[in-house]
Parts: C-alpha cells; structure tokens; sequence
C-alpha cells in the first residue's frame, strides 16, 4: 500500500499543514558570484501538526531541521511549497501567531535591553496591549508564567543563569499570544537537569494554554518525553512518521532504526546485549543527494529499487508512515531499536 501525504487533505483539528515545502540555496562561486548549484536543505517536506499536540522532529546534524522550522516561522523564505495555519496560507510577513524558541538562549536575546522592554516590544507592537500600565502587567504575567519573579523585568541576559534565559526566551516567545510555537534546539544548550524543568514548562505552558509545538531536538529522550508524534527526517526529507509509541515501539525505516539504537538503555545487561547499528559511510552532500532512496548510500538491507526509485509512503498502521521499499520486511532484516 502506498501514500502520497502530499496530497492528503488535513482533519478538521490541523493546526499547521505543510505541504511539499522546498529550501534550497544558491552556491555562488566567482568574482561575480555566478550560480554554481543549489544545496537542498528541504526538498519537498510535507507535515501536519494536530491542534494542542507536539510533533518532535529529529534526525542528524544538518538534515534541515533548524532550516525546516524557520521557514515555517517566517525567518527563511521558502523556495517552494506551501504553510498553513488554520487553514490559512502565511502571508509574506510574519505571523504572530507563529513563533519561536531559540537554541541559545542568550544569543537571542538582545544584551542592551531589560528583560522587561524585551517583553513588552512585542505586546506594544502589535497592538496586544494600550496604556503603560496594561502593557507592565502584561510583562508581569508573562514572567509569572515561565517561573520568574517579577524583579527579572528590571534585569539585563547576562544576570541569568542559561536556565533563567531561556525561560526569558519562552516568555518573549508567549508575548504575541501564539497558537504555534517552533521550539528548535529548545533544551540543548542546557544542563540536564535544567533540560528537564524547562521540558515540564514546556508541556505545562501546552496544557494550560492550548499551544502546539514543532520540537525540534537531538535528544530523542526528550523528544519521546515532549511529542505526541515524531517525524524522522534525512538529507532534507522526512522519511517516517508516527504516534511516540508506534515510531519508538516499531520503527520501520532502516535510518529510523539506527537512531533509536544508539539511545542509551540504563540496564547494563541489556545495554551489553543488545546490538547497535553503526551506519557506514558519510552523510552525502545536500547540493548532489543521491538518487532513488537518499539513505540507500548508507542503508545495510537497501536493494537496487532503493537505488534508483524515490520510495513511495508506505502506510504501516493509524498515523503511521515510512518511506521505504523495504518497510514491512524490515523486523526481519533488521535488529531492535533498543528503544525502552
């Protein structure tokens, strides 16, 4: 059985429908800067993200994730494709219903101003608040509401621990009253511990306002934590999507696979039994991907079909898709995860 996600419509309850969304960038070279090829960063991504869940997005460093998440919000400009929010297409300008947490907390906060007029530029910019008073009182509930006291507005970045900062993050991200928030890389510059207290900010932030996430991360553990569904995503494509339970229980993409074997179980005996896949080879060049299936350069069970055909979406289960020739023979083929 195949699927084209590309062409199916979205439920009633799809916040955010992205569809065959393409990134791709010029590589000049020259005196004149003559166009010598394109890198495809995104090449033809095609998600929906549910009302009021969280879809992790996971995969290896320079895959596209970060390029994938702003394009949706709006800080690269797609090539191609098409995003919409409530069914809506995105204009031109930026959508404040559309925003963003950043992976270093610091650098993206600007160092010469206050937490508090940090917070309150967004409110009065657009039009969220009228009058002084309405607008500090906003800033007070915003801070009130990642955990900081009401004394950080008369604070400056560099007084904060990377924990605090990035709960100042959150809150300038809540500012402009988003539905959708692209947290990218949100926990990866953080202790561990921190990484845990602002994963529990995060999913209680969702339950209490109704936000949906794009929760982009290396960490598949606060990935399976955090998500509701996981896309898995290779060279510019994603290649499975799935329920948490489904895509950690049964993944049935050969990438997906060797991912989730290289997470760490905290039984040493089983830790010392199980088999990890070690994938041979390079990531291949985003500006010359291979042909057919991007992952067969790298693939332990690929075929010829996988060499020469872009494989179809095979449809496993409810929610559940991946695209690979060899998807349902895969269990056989393969050893587990490991997943736990």
């Amino acid at each position: 059985m195949t699927l084209n996600i590309a062409t199916q419509s979205a439920s009633t309850d799809t916040l955010v429908q992205v569809r065959d969304l393409k990134v791709h960038f010029p590589v000049t070279k020259g005196l004149f800067s003559r166009g010598h090829g394109v890198i495809k960063a995104v090449d033809g991504v095609s998600l929906d993200i549910p009302r009021g869940q969280t879809l992790g997005l996971v995969g290896e460093s320079g895959c596209g994730k970060s390029t994938l998440g702003r394009a949706i919000v709006g800080l690269t400009q797609p090539t191609g494709g098409s995003i919409r929010l409530a069914g809506q297409a995105e204009s031109q300008r930026r959508d404040r219903r559309i925003q963003m947490i950043f992976q270093d907390p610091a650098a993206s906060l600007n160092p010469r101003m206050t937490v508090g007029a940090t917070l309150s530029e967004p409110v009065r910019l657009n039009g969220l608040r009228h009058g002084r008073a309405a607008v500090e009182e906003r800033v007070q509930e915003l801070l009130r509401l990642v955990g900081l006291d009401a004394s950080a507005a008369h604070r400056y970045p560099h007084e904060f621990s990377g924990g605090q900062t990035q709960r100042v993050g959150i809150a300038r991200a809540l500012a402009c009253e988003p539905e959708f928030i692209v947290c990218d890389e949100a926990v990866s510059a953080l202790d561990v511990s921190i990484q845990a207290q602002i994963v529990v900010l995060l999913e209680e932030l969702q339950q209490r306002l109704g936000l949906t996430y794009l929760f982009i991360a290396h960490d598949l553990g606060a990935v399976k934590h955090i998500s509701h569904q996981v896309a898995v995503m290779y060279l510019g494509r994603v290649v499975e999507v799935a329920p948490k339970d489904a895509l950690f229980g049964n993944p049935r993409h050969a990438y997906t696979r060797a991912l989730l074997s290289a997470i760490p179980v905290p039984d040493p005996k089983v830790e010392k039994l199980r088999q990890r896949i070690v994938l041979r080879g390079d990531i291949p060049s985003p500006a010359n991907p291979p042909s057919g299936c991007r992952f067969h350069t790298r693939c332990p069970v690929a075929i010829d079909q996988c060499r020469t055909l872009q494989p179809d979406w095979q449809q496993i289960g409810p929610d559940h898709r991946a695209a690979c020739w060899r998807a349902y023979d895969l269990p056989a083929l393969m050893p587990g995860s490991g997943a736990t």
